[in-house]
């Protein structure tokens, strides 16, 4: 893309999941990967896996994102120049019990979890990111256009940051989007309640009659980070079968 040869791709909450898909999709595209997260085995069994269909093109820093120090340390461990930053880690807290200041932990965690990593990261590498041709794509949500109370605004919040770093960087040559995917219940968001009466009451929401999948949103994602992506920009492309739909 910058006429360097092989770009470097960081993909956070890369271990499982669509972190995971979206690493593999670009590691197959021959792009070198580091995949970061606060887990070390599961990124290193993540990479051990990846490296073996795709020639050792993965790599692993684990780190957890929502802190200043760990995201300063994970800078300085990664290649002078960065072409592709995805922002997948992310999630949502629950309240321990219903009391003011346990909802205002919950609140605060999930925005620090979904906002705050992503703009700490992109801040510390703003300076390494590939002149033209950066690419940064943060993971969003369909909860920020149908409302899901903490995970929903944070994620809403994501979006608004992404048009304004959209705004920031075009002179540069630097693309910055979000995603925005429906229901994807193979992932780890999902564990604890995927159940077959929660995967029936979700699909039935899809006009596509079905669930989308890892593989669907990194395929989004891939494009979005590729050069033939270059003038879209500051966009909240959802991926949902259909479930919120477009108003011209």
């Amino acid at each position: 893309m910058t006429g360097t040869g092989t770009r470097t791709a960081v993909v956070t909450g890369g271990g499982t999941g669509i972190g995971r898909a979206i690493a593999g999709r670009l590691a197959a595209g021959g792009d070198r990967v580091v995949i970061v997260g606060r887990r070390r085995a599961v990124l290193e069994a993540a990479a051990a896996a990846l490296n073996q269909e795709y020639d050792g093109r993965v790599s692993v820093v684990p780190a957890d994102v929502t802190d200043p120090d760990q995201v300063a340390a994970l800078a300085e461990a990664l290649p002078e120049r960065v072409d592709v930053l995805i922002h997948n880690a992310g999630g949502t807290i629950n309240g321990a019990d219903d009391s003011l200041a346990a909802t205002a932990d919950a609140w605060l965690e999930t925005y620090r979890l979904n906002v705050v990593s992503a703009v700490l990261l992109t801040e510390a590498l703003l300076a390494r990111l590939a002149r033209p041709g950066g690419r940064i794509v943060a993971v969003s949500s369909v909860a920020a256009l149908r409302g899901a109370g903490a995970y929903g605004a944070a994620k809403a919040a994501m979006n608004t940051w992404i048009t304004d770093l959209a705004t920031q960087l075009a002179p540069d040559g630097i693309t910055a989007n979000a995603v925005a995917p429906g229901f994807v219940p193979d992932t780890e968001f999902w564990d604890s309640r995927r159940t077959p009466e929660l995967v029936a009451q979700r699909v039935a929401r899809v006009p596509m009659g079905r669930p989308g999948t890892p593989a669907e949103v990194a395929g989004l994602v891939a494009h979005l980070a590729s050069e033939e992506a270059g003038f879209t920009t500051g966009q909240v492309v959802g991926i949902h079968g259909g479930t919120v739909l477009a108003r011209l």
